[in-house]
């Protein structure tokens, strides 16, 4: 069967369903009521909106108890939002992206960092040259493979999936890359596990304290 790029678009084109998919950018399962309340309408709409998603695979659908939460289906998905974002917010005006401060200056994309610091971040890498950067394409050197084995990672015990290691993922307030693939969710993880930074409760922002950003600047971008 040919993929049907029409189904798709379909799906995401439709306001109510592109505010629910937004809301789940953050990496975190939400449920109906919740994602009901993100966009605005009520439960038995918002049931009929996320079944057609979860049917057309752009979400998963997880039980716990007598509460089922709703996710995007993969990194894939947030790619494409992400992308879309990107596309939707083009026009000719100096100013990209979100119009909270915070959120663009540093927030979650799905499981790894963005905005002004996940850039920088990027940048960063390249500039060191841990990374090469061939536009939509970013590999590892072996530099870099030298680095992040000195910050703790151990290549052979990283899972085995079809997500690239490394992965240039285009910004949508900056309209430049930062890093996802696994080492971007490594990255990310890491920083709030040494208590660098929070994540918002409430939105995709994420928070770092004034001696956390100090690290994160050390161990990446002064380096």
């Amino acid at each position: 069967m040919e993929p049907n790029i029409a189904k798709v678009a379909g799906l995401i084109g439709d306001a109510t369903r592109a505010q629910m998919l937004t809301a789940l950018m953050g990496g975190k399962a939400l449920t109906a009521t919740e994602l009901a309340a993100e966009a605005d309408v009520t439960a038995s709409t918002a049931s009929s909106h996320l079944t057609k998603l979860v049917n057309g695979n752009l979400l998963v659908v997880r039980k716990q108890g007598r509460h089922k939460y709703f996710q995007l289906n993969g990194f894939e998905v947030a790619e494409l939002l992400e992308r879309l974002l990107t596309i939707s917010g083009n026009k000719k005006i100096p100013t990209t992206g979100p119009s909270d401060p915070a959120l663009r200056k540093s927030r979650i994309c799905y499981d790894h960092l963005a905005g002004e610091f996940g850039v920088a971040l990027y940048d960063a890498l390249v500039d060191k040259k841990f990374f090469l950067d061939n536009g939509s394409e970013t590999t590892l050197t072996e530099n870099g493979i030298v680095f992040f084995q000195s910050l703790g990672i151990n290549f052979d015990k990283l899972p085995k999936t079809k997500r690239p290691l490394c992965k240039a993922c285009l910004d949508w307030s900056e309209r430049r890359n930062h890093l996802a693939g696994i080492l971007g969710q490594w990255i990310l993880n890491n920083i709030m596990a040494k208590g660098w930074a929070t994540k918002n409760l409430d939105s995709r922002i994420i928070q770092f304290t004034e001696q956390g950003l100090k690290r994160f600047n050390k161990q990446y971008i002064d380096h």
